[in-house]
């Protein structure tokens, strides 16, 4: 059948990964040659014909460069970099269009006429190649200048889709960048004779309108600006490559610096992380991906491409960025066979992103000073600078060893596009007019004071009450790396957020980089010398933050969820009111209360009314008079069974509410399952019983605020009470309801009686060996699932067994295989493995008492059983359709990813363990500590600038996570810090006192600490819930 062409490993063998052990690496130079001098030692003759090369650069202007016949693609590289006084060049490349009119990378390493095939009319062009997920990491303004211009020949191209009003909010940043300040009749003759846009007439009344914001911001804000919107969206950087799957589905293939990306259309449907991705390879038109084993479960797969040149094409874009961004050094040489090679030697000869942070950082290149001008100013005013000065140290001084000599130099001469009759590309944008100078849009500043920033100038932006990210303008944006999968909402101006990039997978790190924060060390341990040191204050603290967190859990249903389903019509007016008469009073309450508690907390810091401090070094008054006022809310908290149940009922009756539903649920507001917020109320009740508690546990008796405290837990303990049965109830119907939405092939999962038990993976025997299968225990039946490369993010349901009759037995010695049990059943016997013995143990505990549960009960289970489970043929329903919005990843998702299983214990455990403060994080490999407002909640920590935001930057699902002290190797210096490790993701977290340490220490424990069985299971007797 053919060998493998190409292959490449990606973590065995090719240099180091981030944050691993260093390894050596795999290049195509001889041993002791460097990038230069393999070139240099190249034959060719001191005299060769020179050959002429049309280069387009970023601003649109055509460069002729003339280079010597034989000369290699890293000596034409060079010069263009050396032209542009680029000093971060390795994020960029050359491309060209071949015979098929596929773009393909200059290589450095071959001659140029070895890869362009008429070099003399072929116009090639300066583009990124590597695009990083957060433009913080961009040393260079100048860089960051050249990434903006790549956006705008994106968006003219129609490569970077997104919706009008985010194209226009781009076009109205380039526009203030170009022409500065708002001119309504000058920029209406601007984007007369300049395409940004391919529809751009239609936009250009909100172009305006937008530009109209951007009065007084600088060339350079606007270029971050720009990068900010560009990397929320999710074609941001993305290059399609066509190709099917085995099924013959047609998709397109990318590669971005988190793994290889699949699309169905233009919506993201997989990711194949590289720290799960074992070796890519390809032989003639396959490119097979082989899968690291989870488990006894390895799976390798196969995407079919137009021809062997496209396959070998993307094989060897997936091989740079993977070197690119996951290793520490520029690989090392390989040495060549002696007789004969089998497949291709290609590998990445550049630097590596660590290694070019590195040297700018070492080299102190970022701290020569320039300022960003206008790239075009108005038509009165134009001028043309062409005496901008070059940087002193070259580009290739990182590259080039002592003895080695330099490139050949090439004459290069400028030829204007708008003279240039050559227009080999379609191009929308128009070029620059204003000069001629590759750095004409920079000026040398005179002294030698370092510039402030542009991300600090970009973060000041983004916190201005007139900036125009927080007046709600619309982004689209890339699914969350972690939990939670969003997409745009065409809501009302008042509802729409913007969006920050997470991976795919929910074993991905969130993507905040340490540029995106600012770093505290000596403000906050000043601050922390001023503030109270008794115990009770930081107690106090903490009512207030997770209060905080608490209201803004209840504004995504009274404003963003109203908000949304008001402007589509969605909702019968019935259930308009029976939801927000019930929790309307209950957040109107709660903001009173918030104010009453910070008020409280301002005088106990001194902050105010200094004299009357001692009066107000307590809190059981605010709590008791609240918690007084709160139990007249019991009636509307025992109402939330009747709302969640219509709610339920509406959505599958009403497909218009359904798809608002499914949609709003996409948003990145609303970063839990919609019910879950629906819960929050009586959860809360939990929450203050717990720290009314310890607040008793702590004042002796004597103590003035004792007396208070006690009464207000005996208020709140008489109100738990009365809404515990329900609470267990509610969480039950809301995990149906949201495996109702995760699972393919099942009808009518919250059927009454129903009870959910335990879900999580297992190892299923089959013909093919064991396969990972996430399993599902009901207290009337077991299913057995499987996540494919789907458009729908869900579960398809391969079997269902029902417990009657059922029989749990351990066989490991009969098998052969570790923490193998079997499971006998009326319908087929399966084999199935756990993760560790610990985990077989919660499943066979849990799958014997669900047995002699339905033993006990009638013969409902099994109607409910035949009802329920239907034969849909594996196909998706009609909504569910490729191309539509995907499902959002949820803890289902993370238990599938991490090899975790979770019971309804479990989720109860959660409820008790939820907490919000502001922590130091810092990443392994970093110097600084950056801060945050965390929240943890649904077993995962939420990341947010301040507490104000609406929705989190990040998310970190925690299972499998650890949660420990550093140890001396940590190099940590600083009190109250945990760590947070999961195989080589490491973070550390730094609170601001022992309470607070030891508070998530303890809820984190907890909360990843699963019991070893359900034990709080439902007690028979009729639902309420019915269809």
């Amino acid at each position: 059948m053919g060998e493998i062409e190409g292959t490449y490993r990606i973590l065995q063998t090719p240099g180091s990964r981030l944050g691993a052990q260093k390894t050596s690496g795999v290049s195509t130079l001889e041993p002791g040659q460097n990038l230069l001098t393999a070139m240099a030692s190249s034959p060719a003759k001191a005299h060769e014909r020179d050959l002429p090369v049309k280069i387009r650069m970023l601003d649109n202007t055509v460069e002729v460069l003339d280079i010597e016949s034989k000369c290699y693609g890293q000596t034409l590289l060079t010069e263009v970099y050396k032209h542009l006084n680029l000093i971060e060049s390795d994020y960029f490349g050359i491309e060209f269009q071949n015979i098929q009119s596929y773009w393909i990378w200059l290589e450095p390493m071959k001659p140029v006429i070895k890869q362009v095939r008429r070099p003399k009319t072929t116009m090639l062009r300066l583009a990124v190649k590597f695009f990083p997920p957060d433009p913080g990491q961009l040393q260079e303004e100048y860089t960051r200048y050249l990434f903006a211009l790549q956006i705008k020949r994106d968006l003219a191209e129609e490569r970077l889709t997104c919706s009008d009003n985010t194209a226009a909010l781009l076009v109205s940043h380039l526009l203030q960048s170009e022409i500065g300040d708002f001119d309504e009749s000058e920029d209406q003759e601007h984007l007369k004779t300049n395409r940004y846009l391919p529809n751009q007439e239609k936009l250009e009344g909100k172009i305006l309108e937008f530009h109209r914001k951007h009065v007084g911001q600088t060339p350079a804000e606007s270029d971050f600006q720009v990068l900010e919107i560009a990397r929320k969206l999710e074609m941001y950087g993305i290059r399609f490559h066509l190709a099917s799957d085995r099924e013959g589905t047609k998709i397109n293939l990318a590669v971005s610096h988190m793994g290889v990306l699949v699309f169905q259309g233009n919506t993201k449907i997989n990711t194949f992380n590289w720290s799960k991705v074992r070796k890519l390879s390809f032989k003639r038109k396959r490119f097979l991906i082989k899968l690291h084993p989870e488990g006894p479960y390895q799976d390798t797969l196969e995407f079919l491409l137009g021809s062997r040149d496209e396959c070998k094409n993307f094989w060897k874009i997936c091989v740079e960025y993977h070197t690119f961004f996951r290793l520490f050094d520029q690989p090392k040489p390989k040495a060549k066979a002696v007789f004969f090679t089998r497949g291709s030697s290609f590998r990445y000869s550049g630097r590596t992103q660590k290694q070019l942070v590195d040297y700018i950082k070492d080299s102190g290149m970022k701290r020569t000073p320039y300022e960003r001008r206008h790239s075009k100013v108005r038509a009165s005013t134009r001028t043309s600078n062409t005496d901008v000065p070059k940087q002193s140290v070259p580009f290739t001084e990182g590259l080039r060893t002592p003895g080695s000599p330099a490139s050949t130099a090439a004459p290069l001469h400028s030829v204007h596009s708008l003279t240039s009759p050559t227009s080999v590309l379609p191009m929308f944008a128009e070029p620059s007019p204003s000069s001629l100078d590759p750095r004409a849009p920079y000026t040398r500043i005179a002294d030698k004071t370092t510039a402030a920033p542009v991300e600090e100038v970009g973060r000041k932006l983004m916190q201005q009450p007139g900036s125009p990210v927080l007046q709600g303008l619309p982004v689209d944006h890339a699914q969350l790396s972690s939990l939670v999968l969003k997409s745009p909402l065409g809501l009302s101006p008042a509802f729409q957020v913007n969006a920050v990039p997470q991976g795919s997978s929910p074993l991905l790190s969130p993507v905040l980089s340490d540029a995106g924060g600012a770093r505290i060390e000596e403000d906050d341990e000043m601050k922390r010398k001023r503030c109270p040191t008794d115990k009770a204050y930081f107690i106090a603290k903490e009512i207030l933050a997770t209060e905080r967190t608490y209201l803004k859990d209840l504004e995504v249903i009274t404003v963003w969820f109203r908000s949304a389903v008001i402007k589509e019509n969605a909702m019968p007016e019935g259930l308009m009111t029976l939801l927000f008469s019930n929790i309307d009073p209950i957040y109107e309450f709660h903001r009173a209360f918030l104010k009453e508690i910070e008020q409280r907390l301002s005088l106990w810091e001194g902050r105010s009314n200094a004299h009357m401090k001692g009066d107000f070094q307590r809190i059981g008054d605010v709590l008791l008079r609240n918690m007084r006022t709160l139990k007249e809310f019991t009636s509307y908290l025992q109402k939330h069974d009747e709302v969640l149940t219509e709610l339920e009922k509406a959505t599958k009756r009403l497909k218009k509410l359904e798809m608002v539903y499914k949609e709003f649920e996409l948003q990145k507001v609303c970063y839990l399952p919609l019910n879950t917020f629906l819960l929050k109320p009586i959860q809360r009740l939990m929450h203050y019983k717990l720290i009314l508690g310890r607040l008793c546990k702590h004042y002796t008796a004597e103590h003035r605020d004792f007396a208070d405290c006690r009464s207000a837990l005996k208020e709140v303990t008489e109100m738990t009470s009365q809404l515990q049965h329900s609470l267990i109830r509610l969480e039950n119907f809301q995990k149906l309801t949201e495996l109702q939405h995760d699972l393919i092939g099942i009808d009518n999962l919250t059927a009454p009686g129903r009870e959910f038990i335990r879900e999580g993976c297992l190892y299923k025997l089959t013909k093919k060996g064991l396969q990972q299968r996430m399993f599902f225990l009901f207290s009337d039946m077991l299913l057995y699932t499987s996540k494919g490369v789907t458009g729908t993010n869900q579960f398809k349901i391969h079997g269902h067994l029902s417990l009657h009759g059922m029989l749990v037995e351990e066989s490991e010695n009969e098998w052969s295989v570790p923490h193998c049990f079997t499971i006998y059943s009326a319908q087929k016997t399966i084999v199935v493995a756990a993760s560790t013995r610990l985990e077989m143990g919660k499943w066979m505990e849990d799958l014997n008492v669900a047995i002699e549960m339905a033993k006990k009960s009638t013969e409902k289970s099994e109607m409910l059983l035949e009802n329920s489970v239907c034969n849909r043929s594996n196909k998706l329903p009609p909504r569910y359709l490729l191309g539509q919005a995907q499902r959002p990843n949820t803890i289902t998702h993370v238990c599938w990813y991490r090899n975790q299983s979770l019971s309804l214990s479990d989720y109860l455990c959660m409820i008790q363990n939820q907490l919000s403060g502001y922590l130091l994080r810092k990443f392994k490999n970093s110097n600084g500590w950056q801060k945050l407002w965390v929240v943890f909640t649904n077993f995962c920590l939420f990341f947010y600038k301040t507490h104000q935001d609406d929705y989190p930057l990040a998310s970190l699902p925690l299972l499998g996570y650890t949660v420990s002290c550093p140890v001396e190797a940590d190099g940590i210096q600083k009190d109250y810090v945990f760590k947070l490790q999961f195989k080589s993701h490491v973070y550390f977290f730094r609170a601001e006192s022992k309470y607070t340490f030891e508070r998530w220490m303890e809820v984190i424990k907890r909360a990843t600490s699963s019991p070893a069985r359900s034990s709080l299971l439902l007690p028979k007797e009729k639902d309420t819930h019915t269809d």
